[in-house]
């Protein structure tokens, strides 16, 4: 017999810890629905995401290096997909629902513009006294109306416990603002989770792609990153001298696993000493639970410095986005100007939400290179591709 929901919600029961989140306790939908029959409510759940155009979209957004850049250079998509693995290990290792953590951690960069960052940025600006953009938000608006495919309700009609996840989504890389159905201090621990999972993705993986697009340096960073100094010499001990793909590869692996077991020692320290549980009780503790020692944390934050000065900001980087996200401007501009450039999908929305936000929601949508496209349609100008100097 296959196994059904029911049997699925019993196993967590007996396996999970007290203070994990439970499917079977989910405080439920927006719109009632009858429950699934062969998923738990959160597997549903990350089916859904998976599913969405928004999700699919991700494969032609920006990570760090313009989308196009590179063949092997990581995109939203791949980023996301790394991210929601290691949500998984970490959620596994403290006995916590893996299914939860998983789907924040797939859903948490919906809401991302184009062209990274800086795009976002620029919207931001664009939005000015229009209410901002926040890809946090922009996320939330996504599973809660922007998707239409079901016939009975509009968004993706997620469960409580994922939406909460991402209204909270928060790492070193952006602060966003807290959902205003979510007045406690803390999401769960597998929200906690994906939110640290999202920075070990960055940390490790834009090293990754900076050096195999040549702008960073090893010796630089042997010299000046103690994290990495640390891995090189854990694989230098292990393995001996390796050719050069495989020792970065094997020295970052190594920086991801020490990352990894840091935050599960960390937070299986800070759980037995906070005395938490049960789910309410993580939800009111003062600061979150799933963290960093302070040593790694430090040494993070030496490597966030360290990517920054010379990676994020390295003109080979910089540059291009810059260009892209001015044709950005200007592709709003236009659309302001004249909405019914849009399409019809987008005009239709301008009496519903507004002028601006719905221009703002067009082009948050897009991906890297349909933005590139519009703008050549709408000012006849190809400004040819964004390749690293």
């Amino acid at each position: 017999m296959p196994v059904d929901r029911l049997e699925l919600e019993a196993h967590e029961a007996a396996w999970l810890a007290p203070y994990a989140q439970r499917s079977g306790e989910t405080r439920g939908r927006m719109h009632v629905e009858d429950p699934p029959a062969w998923r738990t409510q959160f597997q549903r759940d990350r089916d859904r995401v998976i599913h969405s155009r928004a999700f699919r979209r991700l494969e032609y957004k920006t990570q760090v290096f313009l989308n196009g850049t590179g063949d092997h250079l990581r995109t939203r998509l791949t980023h996301t997909m790394e991210v929601a693995a290691i949500s998984r290990n970490i959620a596994r290792a403290l006995r916590l629902n893996e299914d939860l953590a998983e789907t924040i951690a797939l859903a948490h960069d919906l809401g991302h513009s184009p062209f990274g960052h800086r795009g976002e940025q620029a919207l931001d600006r664009l939005m000015r006294g229009h209410g901002g953009f926040d890809h946090n938000r922009q996320s939330m608006r996504i599973v809660d109306e922007m998707e239409q495919k079901y016939p009975l309700f509009r968004g993706l009609n997620l469960s409580w416990e994922v939406r909460e996840g991402l209204a909270k989504h928060q790492t070193g890389f952006d602060t966003p603002p807290g959902g205003k159905s979510f007045h406690h201090h803390q999401p769960s621990l597998e929200a906690q989770i994906a939110n640290l999972a999202d920075e070990i993705t960055y940390y490790s993986h834009d090293l990754d792609d900076g050096l195999d697009s040549g702008l960073l340096d090893e010796s630089r960073l042997l010299r000046e990153v103690d994290v990495w100094k640390d891995a090189a010499a854990s694989v230098h001990r292990k393995f001996g001298n390796l050719p050069d793909e495989s020792r970065r590869y094997y020295t970052i692996r190594e920086i991801i696993d020490g990352q990894v077991v840091d935050v599960v020692e960390t937070t299986e320290s800070c759980l037995r000493k906070a005395g938490v549980g049960s789910v309410d009780a993580v939800r009111a503790a003062p600061r979150p639970l799933v963290r960093y020692s302070p040593l790694r944390r430090r040494m993070n934050l030496e490597l966030r410095k360290f990517l920054y000065r010379n990676l994020y900001y390295h003109p080979a980087v910089a540059e291009p986005n810059n260009r892209a996200t001015r044709m950005l401007g200007e592709l709003f501009h236009r659309y302001v100007a004249c909405p019914a450039e849009m399409g019809v999908g987008s005009t239709r929305r301008v009496d519903e939400v507004g002028l601006h936000r719905a221009v703002c929601d067009a082009i948050a949508s897009m991906t890297d290179r349909y933005c590139i496209q519009e703008h050549h349609r709408l000012f006849g100008l190809y400004v040819g591709p964004f390749r690293p100097a």
